[in-house]
């Protein structure tokens, strides 16, 4: 057997477990959990974005297992255009809607997101926002007062950073902090720790906490980590 064949059949074995898992979750009863899936489409993720979107298809895929998870697509890129679709519950569609983004350069619009991320969670409640990204050029003071202000609307900011610039972790972190979310890391020799990450927010948002922390029982210590973080 090829190595592809070799990955390719171990991702399925991570996804199939992963659907075991999450089948055995809880249904919400107060409506479906709405989760903001928001990513940096600027120009220097474009070596990671076919590998990330990939992974993310894929996870995605299995959400329709965890009873109840609406998901939110919002990136940014270029000279200020920023984009939010609408919820969707349907793989096909969100799937569409991932796989029809590219990379264009341009400046962070993070403030952006969280900005967009309160007006949501203000019109009908979000359950969590996920933002992957690799740096940040904007002002921190800011950040930090929409972050603390999605904390106290009680929608956690989960931070998933490629790469290792020290700036951007340093915010990450109090951004994720102040909104009551977490900070993680990954780069892209590791495709299996962002597989991992995203699926605990997944549940996290459909499940909640209590559910969260039966599935970091019994995943990654990436995830556990990520879990230790919660408030």
């Amino acid at each position: 057997m090829s190595d592809k064949e070799l990955r390719t059949k171990s991702d399925k074995q991570s996804i199939d477990q992963f659907i075991h898992q999450v089948r055995k979750l809880p249904k919400q009863g107060r409506g479906q959990g709405r989760l903001i899936f928001a990513l940096d489409a600027t120009a220097s993720r474009e070596a990671t974005w076919d590998e990330a979107c990939h992974l993310q298809s894929e996870l995605f895929m299995a959400t329709r297992d965890l009873g109840g998870l609406a998901i939110q697509l919002c990136y940014y890129r270029g000279f200020g255009e920023f984009k939010a679709t609408g919820f969707v519950t349907e793989t096909g569609q969100l799937l569409d809607l991932m796989n029809g983004v590219s990379c264009l350069g341009g400046r962070t619009q993070i403030s952006r997101v969280l900005a967009h991320a309160v007006k949501e969670t203000r019109a009908k409640a979000v359950k969590a926002v996920v933002f992957i990204g690799d740096c940040c050029e904007e002002p921190v003071d800011e950040l930090c007062h929409t972050a603390g202000e999605l904390g106290m609307l009680r929608t956690p900011v989960f931070m998933f950073h490629e790469g290792d610039d020290a700036h951007a972790r340093a915010v990450f972190q109090q951004v994720s902090k102040l909104s009551g979310g977490a900070y993680a890391s990954f780069d892209r020799n590791s495709p299996q720790v962002l597989k991992d990450l995203m699926a605990a927010v997944a549940v996290y948002a459909s499940g909640g906490a209590r559910a969260l922390q039966d599935f970091s029982s019994r995943s990654s210590p990436e995830v556990r980590r990520l879990t230790k973080q919660i408030r």
